[in-house]
């Protein structure tokens, strides 16, 4: 996907040293936002994220009449004048979800119970990518929706109405998806179940209780929502830790640079975002792990990383849903480290931003690893450098742009990394913040 942005990259000229705070969760980003403006009075959220995916569900609630105060120039505070459930308006045109599955597909459970008809677009990524996962609960809870391809392709429109209950099985373990449904049971006539094949990160879950909602989760993992009619905003701030995910490409290039030693600070740790830490440590990564005081009903920690040679792991089928959307970076860490990486049970990673292992496995060929793709994953033979004076394609995706920026912290010479200005969607920070602590890494157009 050509959506220009080129960055180059590396060598590394010395070890990543200092602490770095990253910015803040992405996913939490949008659910604060989300039940702020569906919750009766005024909230005021701290640590968003200012990432192009978070401003376009903002956007999405201004269209529809939500008022947005931002309180400081950087966009990392706001104040959210909530109009309750049923408070919103139609929108006058369509609504733009840019590159972000999140938005589009937990708005799609928000727009389900409304009382009149809305669109949904986005870029021509995320008008690739599957929305029959969402769109059939929807549809069962007494929703209309028509699009592309039966409504499962981009742009599609959503007609609300009276939603009833349903006990839904998900047959893809996705929050995303866990997190629609949960939504639409706001609206429903009676409690909604939701019942996953396997774990899914729970910030949904978490964040609804904030808000007055209670959700319970059985001991089996079933989750059930009983609507109480109404949102409430919080008494306090709904502050955001910071984001694991960013967190981790920092926490993997300290890993993988000799010399270095890292501070994160702050960093969620959430066991259902946790696996790309439980994975770099099976990797025998040098981590020392301070927790802290808990923000909100998210634990937190300050996370510090010091270089140590890895090692190759068979990553076990428990983590993978836990890091799904660290696979990308984690695949630098497998290239950088003795022995074999095998990831198994990730075809998820198919229908992301890009085909995440097509687009690794091209990106990191053309630095001379050797590795296999599996439809479902990919084994890679680890090695101690890589190869630079190459060009690779991010294919617009930011993780993979982000993960080849580490990448060639360890090459023999530049790398050029095309079609990276997704960036802006997730972390526009990335590359002040890399060469803050030592990352050798600007845009192409900052010259030398």
């Amino acid at each position: 996907m050509n959506i220009g942005g080129t960055l180059i990259a590396g060598p590394a000229a010395q070890p990543l040293t200092g602490s770095l705070t990253v910015p803040g969760d992405k996913s939490m980003s949008h659910r604060a936002v989300m039940l702020a403006s569906l919750a009766r009075g005024e909230t005021c959220i701290r640590g968003f994220l200012p990432g192009e995916d978070c401003l376009a569900t903002a956007q999405m609630f201004v269209d529809m009449g939500v008022t947005i105060d931002w309180l400081n120039a950087d966009k990392t505070a706001l104040r959210v004048h909530g109009c309750g459930l049923h408070g919103l308006r139609a929108p006058a045109a369509v609504l733009d979800a840019g590159n972000s599955g999140t938005c589009v597909r937990l708005m799609t459970g928000v727009l389900a119970g409304q009382s009149f008809a809305a669109t949904m677009t986005g870029d021509a990524s995320l008008r690739k990518r599957p929305m029959r996962r969402v769109v059939d609960p929807v549809r069962r809870m007494g929703a209309t929706v028509s699009g592309r391809d039966d409504g499962n392709l981009l742009p599609i429109t959503i007609q609300g109405g009276q939603l009833k209950a349903i006990d839904f099985a998900s047959p893809v373990a996705s929050a995303q998806v866990k997190s629609c449904v949960l939504l639409a049971g706001l609206y429903a006539d009676g409690t909604t179940t939701v019942r996953e094949p396997r774990p899914t990160r729970d910030h949904t879950e978490r964040m609804l209780p904030l808000f007055g909602q209670p959700v319970v989760v059985a001991e089996d993992g079933c989750i059930a929502l009983t609507p109480t009619g109404e949102l409430t905003a919080p008494a306090g701030d709904v502050v955001i830790p910071a984001d694991p995910s960013s967190a981790a490409f920092f926490a993997i290039a300290a890993s993988i640079l000799p010399g270095s030693s890292l501070c994160l600070p702050a960093i969620g740790i959430n066991p259902r975002r946790d696996g790309w830490r439980r994975i770099l440590m099976a990797m025998g990564a040098d981590l020392l792990v301070q927790q802290g005081q808990a923000i909100g009903e998210e634990p937190v920690a300050d996370v510090t990383v010091r270089h140590r040679r890895l090692h190759g792991v068979h990553v076990s089928s428990d983590d993978v849903p836990d890091a799904i959307d660290e696979f990308p970076i984690l695949f630098v860490a497998a290239a950088l480290a003795d022995g074999e990486f095998v990831l198994r049970g990730a075809e998820e990673l198919r229908v992301k931003e890009s085909d995440r292992i097509a687009t690794m496995a091209e990106a990191l060929r053309a630095l001379g690893v050797c590795l296999q793709e599996r439809p479902d994953g990919v084994v890679i033979q680890g090695q101690r450098r890589l190869r630079g004076h190459a060009v690779v394609d991010a294919h617009g995706d930011h993780r993979i742009a982000m993960a080849m920026a580490v990448a060639a912290q360890m090459a023999d010479g530049e790398v050029e990394i095309r079609n990276a200005a997704a960036i802006n969607t997730s972390f526009p920070g990335f590359v002040e913040l890399a060469q803050a602590c030592g990352m050798n890494v600007r845009w192409a157009e900052q010259g030398s």
